[in-house]
């Protein structure tokens, strides 16, 4: 099932803002939304960070398209428009990965780029695990992993228990946000999406993500073969740069950029939007493929030599 309309977002460095296209699917029951960007074979889904709507990717979405892509830009469960069930047992790391590999299906393709922010860049890693064939690359910022669970604690606790006990006041501050015009500034429609929410769902998110697993477990992450870009920070208790640096340590086909800050690639993407850009062609190019498959052809040959040797 799909419905569509029209939306777009100017982009400085692009000039005229393109036409995202709005669909659904269906997942599990549950309806998802999703923004398409531009046309063609190759593919890159994008989802956005802990209860911030796809919307985030918007610009990042523009330009890829603008370069030859097709851009999915994804609201998870719980997020953005996609339905919001009230039960914490809907919400998982290891369900949004599903979501992104069901995204797929719904539109026909066989391998795309996966990527995201925070909760979606962990998101992304989880389909990786769930199903590396359907994965050609993945584009991680700000991870959410082993060094982030104390940072995690000490920020989402507080804002569990005020979705949970300040609910009538988050509902009421939520009406008033609903009421505010957008389109001026990514940051800000950014923020009034997030405060717009209904705090019931979203505490549910919260619950379902503390009690399940943040991540793809160390050993699983070692086995991704998957070309990757990874983006971190400094001084951010909840995405700690010493996440991004061992997870670039752990994949072994994975590249590190160090972001200035949190906000840059909202506020000033120019540098990091490059970045991106040349890192999904890399993935798609017909020459990354060839080396690809030659390195795994010596890498074969190498292990019959050895056997053969032993024998």
């Amino acid at each position: 099932m799909l419905c569509q309309r029209a939306s777009g977002r100017g982009l400085s460095n692009l000039g005229d803002s393109m036409e995202a296209m709005t669909r659904t699917f269906r997942f599990e029951g549950h309806r998802l939304v999703y923004d398409e960007y531009g046309s063609g074979e190759r593919v890159v889904v994008l989802m956005p960070g802990l209860l911030f709507s796809r919307r985030m990717h918007a610009p990042l979405a523009e330009a890829l398209a603008a370069g030859g892509h097709r851009v999915l830009c994804l609201d998870l469960l719980g997020h953005g428009d996609s339905d919001r069930p009230p039960e914490m047992s809907s919400y998982s790391m290891t369900t949004f990965g599903r979501q992104a590999i069901a995204l797929l299906d719904h539109a026909g393709v066989e391998r795309a780029v996966l990527g995201g922010t925070s909760l979606g860049a962990n998101a992304a890693l989880e389909a990786a695990a769930a199903a590396p064939e359907r994965v050609r690359g993945l584009l991680i910022e700000m991870p959410v992993l082993d060094n982030a669970l104390l940072g995690c604690a000490i920020g989402f606790t507080p804002l569990l228990v005020g979705f949970t006990f300040g609910a009538p006041l988050a509902r009421l501050a939520g009406r008033g946000a609903q009421l505010l015009p957008r389109g001026t500034n990514l940051l800000a429609d950014m923020l009034l999406d997030w405060v717009s929410q209904d705090p019931k769902p979203s505490a549910s998110v919260l619950q379902g993500l503390f009690f399940g697993r943040v991540a793809p477990p160390s050993e699983v992450r070692r086995q991704m073969k998957q070309r990757t870009l990874v983006i971190g920070h400094y001084r951010d208790p909840i995405h700690p740069f010493s996440d991004s640096d061992m997870l670039v340590r752990e994949l072994p086909n994975a590249r590190l950029v160090e972001a200035s800050s949190i906000l840059e690639l909202r506020l000033t993407p120019e540098r990091l939007t490059g970045e991106i850009v040349a890192f999904v062609d890399e993935c798609f190019s017909t020459r990354a493929r060839s080396r690809g498959r030659r390195r795994a052809t010596g890498s074969k040959a190498r292990s019959a030599a050895r056997r053969r040797s032993s024998t």
